[in-house]
């Protein structure tokens, strides 16, 4: 439906296809999770949500290994995968995704700037991973952080 919330749609082509979705979510702090279950009948797709912010919780709920974190930290393409594949497994769904970033306004380094973000969605037979640098405050880039793996996940679901 046009100009419905992108939750909305997803939550659509979720219940269609009969998929289900474990979401990780590190800079966010819950608010995909919080964007998805204000949807109701959320229960039916959304089986879990894991907020992993320090790296022992994702090593702990995610299975994300301590390697991978030394690695690449916490911040890298290799730790969305890790988390997002993690999700899916732990909770058997067909669909797991993740979110880590730094919002801000601290926490930046060479390399790593604040705003930096990686999206990652772990599926059966396929995994799609996005970078994202945002401009804003803390808030502000919560909301693109999470609003981003909806469209990533909208995207996957209408392929």
């Amino acid at each position: 439906m046009q100009n419905e919330p992108l939750e909305v749609a997803v939550g659509r082509l979720l219940t269609a296809q009969k998929q289900t979705l474990a979401v990780a979510e590190s800079c966010t702090g819950g608010l995909l999770t919080h964007r998805l279950t204000n949807v109701p009948g959320s229960s039916a797709y959304l089986i879990a949500a894991v907020i992993a912010y320090a790296y022992e919780a994702k090593v702990a709920a995610l299975g994300v290994t301590w390697e991978t974190l030394n690695q690449f930290g916490a911040v890298s393409e290799e730790t969305a995968r890790a988390m997002a594949r993690g999700a899916r497994a732990k909770f058997s769904t067909t669909i797991g995704l993740s979110i880590t970033g730094i919002a801000g306004p601290g926490g930046g380094m060479p390399g790593k700037p604040v705003g930096l973000t990686y999206i990652a969605l772990a599926a059966e037979n396929d995994e799609l991973i996005e970078r994202h640098v945002w401009t804003g405050n803390r808030v502000e880039n919560k909301e693109q952080s999470a609003h981003a793996a909806l469209a990533l996940l909208q995207r996957y679901l209408s392929r």
